[in-house]
Parts: C-alpha cells; structure tokens; sequence
C-alpha cells in the first residue's frame, strides 16, 4: 500500500525535514479528490514548498488545484501583520500615542509570528465553518520541533490565560487573547479525538530518520496522541547489480528490519522511490502505483554528463581552517544534510589541531548521533530550549524580583510563563554560543529555512523587547548581528539537494540573509546521484534529472561544493571523513 489509510477528518503529516511530510501529503490529497472527496491541504511550515509541488501559486485562503482538492498556505508573516493590527486597531483614535506604540512594541518580537500562525491554524480545526465544504483537511506541517511546539500550544495558551493575572506581557494585551479561548478549546478537543484527528509519522527508510520518529512517537505519547501511523517513504529496491544501488537497496533494508520496537507496532505504509522525484502532479500521480519503481527501472540510455562538477568539501575546508577561528554555519531546508556536513567540517577542523564546538539551534536535530566516539579538541553541545528557559526565567528573577513590589513581580512571572519566553532563552543562547568563536571555531547545525530566518529577523526586535523589559542587554546579545555580519567571523554554508524544492528554497534563503546583510561563503551540494557514478537505471535517471539544478547553484554563488552520494552513510567518525574525501579534487 503506497500511502496511509485515510479514515479521520483531519490528517497531521509530521517528521524530520526533508522526509517527504509535503509529497505525501499532496499524494494522499491527490488519491482522495480521485475518490471523489472534497480535500483541503494546508501548510503550517515557515518554509513551505506547497505550492510548487502542486504547481500552483497559493495565498491564505483555499485556491483549487484539481477538481476536489485544494490548498492554502499559513503565511506567518501575513498572519502576524494581521494579528498585530487587530490586536492594536481597537486602540487606535483611543488612547495616546505613546500608548499606541507601546502596545506596537509588544508585538514585535518573532514570538508575535508564532502565536499569529497558531491562530490561523487554530481557526481551522476550532471554527467548523472555516472548513465545512470539506471531507478532509491535510496539515502539510513543519518539521518535528516546530510540528511538537505547535501541539502542545493550545494546552500551553490555554494554561497561561487560566493563571494570567493581566498585565502587560510579550503576548500583549491579554484581552485579546481572552476572545481566543473557546476557540483554543475547541481546537484542543478536536487535536485530542483519535476519532477526528489522525497522525501520521513521516520517515526515510533510513536508520537516523527512524530514530527520529521514534523520538517524535514517544513525545507525541507524552502529549496524549498515542496511536500515530508510521508512512515509508522513498523505499528503494535495486533491479540491477550496480554498487551505488546495491548500497542504497541494503541499507534500506536493514534499516526498516531493525526498526524501533515503538515503530513496529504502528500501522505503517510504504511509498516506493521515484526517479523522477514528488515534485508536480504527474510526479505524484506516480507515486500512487505500485508498479512505478520497475516502470521506472527500464534500461535506458546514460549520456555523459554535459555539466562541469563542481570539487568536493575538502577544498572548502581548507580555506575555513585558514582563519583559525570564528562560526561556521550551515543553513537549508530541512533533509538536506546540514547535521552531517557541519559534523564532517567539525571533525576535520578538529583533526587540524583547531579547538571546535559543534552544537545545534534545531530542536529536531541530533548531532551526538552522528559522531560514535570522542575526537580530540571536539566538544559537542545543543541549545536546549526546557534548559534555557529555566535558566532565563532564574536569571531575569534574580536580577530583578528583589527590587519589585509583589504586583510588579507578579506581571514579571506572569511574562515568563508565556511560551514566547522560550523564543527569547533561546535567542541569548545563540547568542552566548556565537560569542565562542572569538576564540576557537563554532560550527553550528541550524535550524530549517524559516525557522533560522525568523531567529535572525527576530534580533533587533529582541533587542528592544530586552531593553523595554528588564533594563539591560548583554553584550553577547549586542554583538550578535555585527557578528553574524562579518565575513571575516561568520561562514555561512548554505546546503541543498540538486531538486527544484531545496534549490530554490536555498536561493529564498540567499535573498533573505542578504536582506539581513549576510553574505553567504559558500554553497554545498549534497547526495548527488550524477556524481555518484551510479549505472542502475533508476537511479541514474534521478542523476540526470540534477544537471539543471547543479547548473543554477553555479549561477548564485562562485564557491560551490559538489558531495556525492555515498555507498557508507555519513555517520561515525570514519563516514564522515569520507564526506570530506569524496568528489572532485579543487
């Protein structure tokens, strides 16, 4: 069976970036209009890629792709400019304008995005009318961290405005969230019926993606959702003795017999690997037959390629360990392997003498799984956000509670019991792990495309809402977009795949760090079938398709690296040297 059994109104894709949440969704919408139902796919990802995998431009309300189903996307920002106007609007004519710009500066901190798309999200499963022409709403959601944030939100909305007090907080006024409350209840009753609301759990037959679901399972069984569904995708079967598809056939395999027990039990689906990739109707169209993988696996002609290759890693680490010090980032969509290269160019910085922190800013990220042993002058760590809440909601009160009298420490503990707060721990902790790399180097796992652009954009405002609220501004805090600004400290490596989506989701990307005046160093390539050296028909049919792709990437930047797809995969120390050994010499 190629796709989930669909048996409730509202299906939740969620896993790991890059797994495959948008195709499937899409594909799973697709057989259903086919069905004859009457379909609504909705994406709440910050870096969505709907409306190029339907090939067809989408707004926020629903937009038709195909008889029976359509589509929307939540646009956080929109629903942020939005949320703010309605949130200050009343008060405008009405109070001072002093008042009117401190109630302005209450909005605009990066948090006002995320409970901005949350209530648009909320206002599709809360409010029936929203959706009643429709059988079923598919939630194309974010990857697993944000996936996470976003379910535990009502239960946390809900809590802060049973216990708030009043009072200003980074929510803004509370009366306007007051009006919510039915609304985050209604959507709570309806995420929590099993009968309503399915969960799918999306993975790779991989090893580290399965690991990953099972994470997710089990935060999900935290959360009271407790029968999620597990869908395959991708899974590869080699029809030909080529060494790249044997590799790849095997190490599916093995991955899906040594599946979590927690996995095992679930009912599970899966999508075969298409040459052609899920990206446009007809891609997904043949995704739905079973019978797609040895359509595709006919002997077929492979010409020399007719691009140049770009080299490979090794070269552009030499030229980062040239500096001595400073923050190596890598940036892209989620799947596209940012964890992996930046623990490959961790471990040969710290094979070079250099002392190196390799860390992550993704909640859905785990970069100690990657490295199996100890290395010399290598420290590994991650932002934990439960971790740097504790420690900012302790730090605030001790620097100010003493000097409070109890209603105004009350507002101050009503402030950190928002869930912005975490926005903001999160945000010093950057900070404080950038600071680092005046001494050493910090390599840094960042999270998916808009999650990273919204921590970036999120600083001058940060910057106001610290100096607004508690009186001071640290200086890790201060230097940080001088930083992050410097060619000379900051390297940004931005990743993708040779795909349409990740590519042009990276050139997105590229646009918004130059808006926020960061260049990039460079691009990497990574997994490429055409320059694995793969004859099998299926796979190199998926290489051939990569040439346009490698070609444009040589178009946005003059620093390109090009990594193959590798036969061993690029865990333990020796699999990640040989990520940095693979490709063309520079």
């Amino acid at each position: 069976m190629p796709l989930p059994a669909v048996d409730t109104r509202y299906l939740f894709f969620t896993g790991k970036g890059g797994v495959g949440k948008t195709s499937l969704s899409c594909a799973t919408g697709l057989a259903l209009a086919a069905a004859g139902k009457r379909v609504l796919i909705v994406s709440t990802d910050p870096a969505s890629n709907l409306d190029e995998v339907l090939e067809v431009p989408l707004g926020a309300t629903p937009t038709p792709v195909l008889p029976g189903l359509f589509a929307l996307n939540i646009d956080p920002e929109a629903a942020a400019a939005a949320y703010r106007e309605r949130m200050v609007g009343p008060y405008r004519g009405v109070l001072p304008e002093a008042a009117i710009r401190s109630i302005e500066e209450q909005f605009s901190g990066g948090c006002t995005v995320e409970i901005a798309a949350f209530d648009a999200f909320a206002e599709l499963i809360g409010l029936p009318a929203r959706t009643q022409d429709f059988d079923h709403v598919i939630f194309d959601t974010a990857p697993t961290g944000h996936t996470l944030r976003l379910l535990t939100l009502p239960s946390a909305w809900s809590e802060f405005l049973d216990t708030g007090a009043g009072g200003a907080s980074c929510l803004g006024p509370l009366a306007g969230l007051e009006k919510q409350k039915k609304l985050y209840a209604a959507t709570v009753a309806e995420l929590a019926d099993p009968a309503r609301t399915a969960i799918i759990l999306v993975s790779r037959p991989e090893a580290a993606a399965l690991r990953e679901a099972e994470r997710t399972r089990r935060e999900l069984a935290e959360l009271g959702v407790s029968t999620p569904r597990l869908a395959v995708n991708g899974v590869f079967v080699a029809h030909s003795d080529d060494p790249v598809a044997q590799a790849m056939a095997a190490r599916h395999a093995a991955a899906l017999a040594d599946i979590p027990a927690g996995l095992a039990g679930l009912p599970q689906s899966e999508t075969p690997f298409v040459a052609r990739g899920m990206v446009g109707l007809d891609a997904l169209r043949a995704a739905l037959l079973p019978s797609a993988p040895q359509a595709d696996a006919a002997p077929a002609p492979v010409p020399a390629p007719d691009i140049a290759l770009p080299p490979g890693l090794a070269g552009l680490v030499d030229e980062l360990a040239a500096t001595g010090h400073g923050v190596v980032m890598t940036m892209g969509k989620g799947g596209v392997g940012k964890t992996s290269v930046a623990a490959a160019v961790a471990l040969s910085l710290a094979r070079r003498g250099h002392r190196v922190l390799l860390t992550t800013t993704d909640p859905a990220a785990h970069v100690a799984d990657l490295l199996d042993a100890g290395v010399a002058n290598l420290r590994i760590g991650r932002i934990d956000p439960a971790l740097e809440v504790a420690r900012h909601r302790a730090e605030v009160i001790a620097r100010a509670g003493d000097q409070l009298d109890p209603g105004a420490r009350a507002v101050l503990e009503e402030d950190l019991r928002s869930p912005c707060t975490e926005e903001i721990a999160v945000f010093h902790a950057f900070a404080r792990t950038v600071e680092e790399g005046a001494d050493g180097f910090v390599v840094l796992d960042t999270a998916p495309t808009g999650h990273t652009i919204l921590l970036m954009d999120s600083a001058e405002a940060y910057h106001r809402e610290v100096l607004r609220s508690r009186g001071d501004l640290p200086d890790a805090v201060r230097q940080l977009l001088p930083r992050l600004r410097d060619p000379d400290f900051t390297r940004v490596l931005i990743l993708t795949l040779a795909e349409a989506t990740p590519v042009h989701e990276a050139e997105r990307l590229q646009a918004d760090l130059g808006r926020a005046q960061i260049k990039p160093f460079a691009w990497v390539i990574n997994q490429s079938l055409l320059a694995s050296g793969s004859l099998d028909p299926v796979l190199a049919a998926r290489g051939r398709f990569e040439a346009p792709f490698i070609r444009r990437v040589g178009e946005l930047s003059s620093r390109v690296a090009l990594i193959p797809w590798l036969a061993e995969a690029p865990t333990g120390q020796k699999g990640l040297a040989g990520m940095l050994a693979a490709g063309l010499a520079p």
